[in-house]
Order: C-alpha cells, then sequence, then structure tokens
C-alpha cells in the first residue's frame, strides 16, 4: 500500500484583525477635571447662601442690611436654585 503524503504547505491564517477602538460619542467620554470643583462649588455655595439668611435673621445675604438689593424670602429660592444647578451636575457626573 502506498501511503501519499500531503505535501502541500501548509496555508498561512490570516492575521488577527485588531480590535476596533470604541466610538467616542459625547456620552462616553468622562468629565473635564474642572467639572467636579464646579459641581461641588454649586453645591457649597447655595447651602451656605440659606445658612447666612437664616443666621442673619434675614439680613444677609440680599436683606434689609442692603436696602436698595433687599429681595426677602428669595434669598431661599436663590440658594436651592444653586443647590439644584449642583445636583443638576450631578447627574451628569462618571
Amino acid at each position: 500500500m502506498s501511503e501519499e503524503k500531503n505535501n502541500k504547505p501548509a496555508k498561512a491564517s490570516k492575521p488577527a484583525r485588531p480590535a476596533k477602538a470604541p466610538k467616542l460619542n459625547a456620552d462616553s467620554l468622562p468629565n473635564p477635571v474642572w467639572f467636579k470643583p464646579v459641581m461641588f462649588g454649586f453645591m457649597l455655595l447655595g447651602l451656605a447662601w440659606i445658612v447666612v439668611f437664616y443666621i442673619s435673621g434675614a439680613q444677609l445675604p440680599l436683606g434689609s442690611a442692603f436696602p436698595e438689593a433687599n429681595i426677602g424670602s428669595w434669598n431661599i429660592a436663590i440658594g436651592f436654585g444653586l443647590l439644584m444647578v449642583g445636583f443638576g451636575m450631578a447627574t451628569r457626573w462618571k
């Protein structure tokens, strides 16, 4: 019996394709360096605004100590507005 030898050269395997880099969009990019300090800054500023308003007996920050700029209880709205900006930024923090 004759044995046939396979003298065919071995097929060169295809080189592995490099993995595709994931597509980056605005939602997958990390936050800029300034994002976290600004976010916490808004939160702390809002908290400080409200605390100063209560401790000063509605005299500060824009109370009866400055009659031309007296906005009264709207200081609470300003403080909570600053807090909400900070919390709104926190929803985008990665």
